[in-house]
């Protein structure tokens, strides 16, 4: 859970990031192109679109305008003044203003600038700006010689609007010194006359003037417009730009280029990041791809090479923080090769194990199939003549052998049962106590256990449970027989019945030789072989795999305990049944000639 956390929240803070980084970039290029595209826009319409930014850039605190350094240097550089007034007329921020420029405004004045354009010899840009509470009105005025000059040449060499043809060479004197020329056009924008130095146009469009003088930055040359009312005929003065580089500028093209900018710089971008992204996780999944090759070629110890190990790790052992997010999945492959080497370890014990049992068991069977073998042989050859008695001992020695025989193939097809959860099986309630004690009376009843005694300890009340009885004695006979079987003679068996919560137990205990480590560990496993190879069917290496798979057939489970030289005591916990009823428990039905048996009740 903490690994799948970190990686929600660490690829989820990563989107975000990237999300938020790829935002900040694509809002700084949208910056940049509004920029560009604002300058560009200015540089077509300069002056007027320069008091536009001036009017945004203008800060005004306690009715005093505060225009910026930047704006005060360009304004100071081409010869410009700039004036801000209030809703009273008031002057309240000025920059480079020259000195016959009054303080304040009337009414009449403001309207006469906003209409005409012009105040006191200036060509005056105006606007009003909204943005605060209170309106303001700016204005950005500049000395405009050629409108001066047009206005004085039309007042000395025209005639009814046209040039005068006595005054034609005084006028093209004048507009050789400034290398201009001038067209005359009618209403329908042809010219009809023409002096002066410079490309001439022959006609004019009708937004041509009108373009000219609202965007002079698109054109190489100034344009001056005088219009005679009289006779309806304009004026246009053109004279070159000095040091002004001509703006040629679309809108629609200059957005597409940008455009294509900003595309090019966010795919790089994305590909960069895709890289990084590519290069950063890409490495970590080869070293658990080499890490799973070596397991896959049983390389358990070689988690890590030595190279490797100083990619993950640092000196001090702390992972590096490129491979910090995957410390638990580190630590699990560690973990993982550490239980792979354990289970390889262990398979080969279990198969050196299975080697020496089957060994055991061949031995096992051998040993009666050779008696029975040479018991026949002698009664094939007819060379002897038994005594009634001593073929009865050849019987009954023939009969033991093979009840031994079958009993081992018995416990082989019982556990291959087991295993497979094949065995048929009927679990009906059973009293515990009469259960368990009729079972070891079977024990106490047995003549050739004469110098073993068995204790019994039952409850004050009956504890029923499910049980299959035929199966439930097997369990029981295998931890008895096993008690009697590895102890000296006259070990006590003890078996007792309790309760403990919603569980019986069963208690098999003996006083006998005990366990070592080794054998408590692994008692219960399937091949293991704790007896010598002459002893009977329980000592097969599989009673104590049987009693264990049938307590669990029955919802139980099974643990042992065990001490040297002090005795062994096996305990098994059962789920007791729905309805228990107190009382007494009565005697067993498995009377029988109880020599060495003792009875108490807890």
């Amino acid at each position: 859970m903490s690994l799948r956390r970190r990686l929600a929240l660490h690829f989820s803070l990563q989107f975000i990031s990237i999300i938020v980084f790829v935002s900040i970039i694509s809002l700084v290029l949208l910056f940049v192109l509004l920029t560009h595209l604002n300058r560009e826009t200015m540089k077509q319409n300069f002056p007027a679109g320069a008091l536009e930014n001036i009017a945004v850039d203008t800060q005004i605190q306690e009715n005093k305008a505060t225009i910026s350094d930047a704006w005060k240097k360009q304004l100071r550089e081409r010869n410009l003044w700039v004036q801000v007034v209030d809703m009273e007329g008031d002057v309240i921020g000025s920059e480079n203003t020259p000195g016959l420029l009054p303080d304040s405004y009337s009414v009449a004045e403001i309207l006469q600038i906003e209409k005409t354009n012009y105040y006191e010899g200036f060509y005056v840009y105006s606007q009003v700006d909204t943005t605060f509470k209170d309106p303001y009105f700016y204005m950005l005025g500049y000395e405009n010689k050629e409108r001066e000059s047009l206005q004085r040449w039309f007042s000395l060499y025209s005639s009814n609007g046209r040039i005068s043809g006595e005054t034609l060479v005084k006028l093209e004197k004048e507009l050789e010194k400034i290398e201009g020329s001038i067209q005359v056009i009618n209403e329908e924008g042809k010219v009809v006359q023409s002096t002066g130095s410079g490309k001439v146009k022959k006609d004019y469009k009708p937004l041509d003037v009108l373009v000219r003088t609202t965007l002079p930055g698109k054109f190489d040359t100034n344009s001056t417009i005088f219009i005679d009312p009289k006779s309806g005929l304009t004026w246009i003065l053109n004279t070159p730009k000095q040091g002004a580089e001509t703006v040629a500028f679309s809108i629609f093209s200059e957005m597409i280029r940008l455009i294509i900018i900003a595309a090019v710089v966010l795919l790089t971008l994305t590909l960069g990041i895709s890289f990084w992204q590519g290069f950063r996780y890409s490495q970590p999944l080869l070293l658990f791809t080499s890490w799973l090759e070596r397991m896959g070629q049983g390389k358990y110890g070689e988690v890590l090479t030595e190279k490797e190990r100083k990619k993950v790790f640092k000196s001090n052992g702390v992972v590096r923080l490129r491979y910090k997010l995957y410390q638990e999945v580190i630590g699990a492959f560690y973990e993982m090769a550490e239980k792979l080497s354990a289970a390889d370890k262990e398979r080969d014990r279990l198969e050196k194990t299975r080697e020496e049992w089957m060994t055991g068991i061949s031995h096992d069977l051998r040993t009666p199939l050779s008696t029975i073998q040479g018991y026949a042989h002698l009664l094939e050859s007819g060379q002897y003549r038994w005594t009634e008695e001593e073929l009865q001992d050849v019987g009954q020695m023939i009969r033991e052998k093979g009840d031994y025989m079958t009993s081992l193939i018995e416990d082989f097809s019982l556990a291959f049962q087991l295993k497979n959860q094949s065995l048929p099986h009927q679990l009906k309630p059973a009293e515990l106590n009469e259960l368990v004690r009729d079972i070891l009376l079977k024990f106490a009843n047995d003549r050739t256990l004469e110098e073993v005694p068995f204790h019994f300890k039952s409850t004050d009340s009956n504890l029923y449970i499910h049980a299959d009885r035929r199966w439930f004695e097997r369990m029981l006979d295998n931890l008895i027989y096993n008690g009697i079987k590895h102890n000296p003679k006259g070990t006590s068996i003890t078996a007792s019945v309790s309760r403990q919560g919603g569980s019986a137990i069963v208690t098999i205990s003996d006083d006998g030789a005990g366990m070592d480590e080794e054998t408590v560990r692994h008692l219960f496993d399937r091949y293991f072989r704790g007896t010598s190879t002459n002893e009977r069917t329980e000592g097969a290496g599989l009673g104590m795999s049987i009693a264990r798979a049938i307590a669990e057939l029955h919802g139980g489970s099974i643990d042992v305990s065990s001490v040297k030289h002090k005795g062994t005591v096996f305990r098994l916990y059962f789920p007791l049944e729905g309805k228990q009823e107190f009382f007494n428990s009565p005697a067993g039905k498995n009377t029988g000639e109880l020599r060495n048996f003792q009875e108490d009740s807890s």
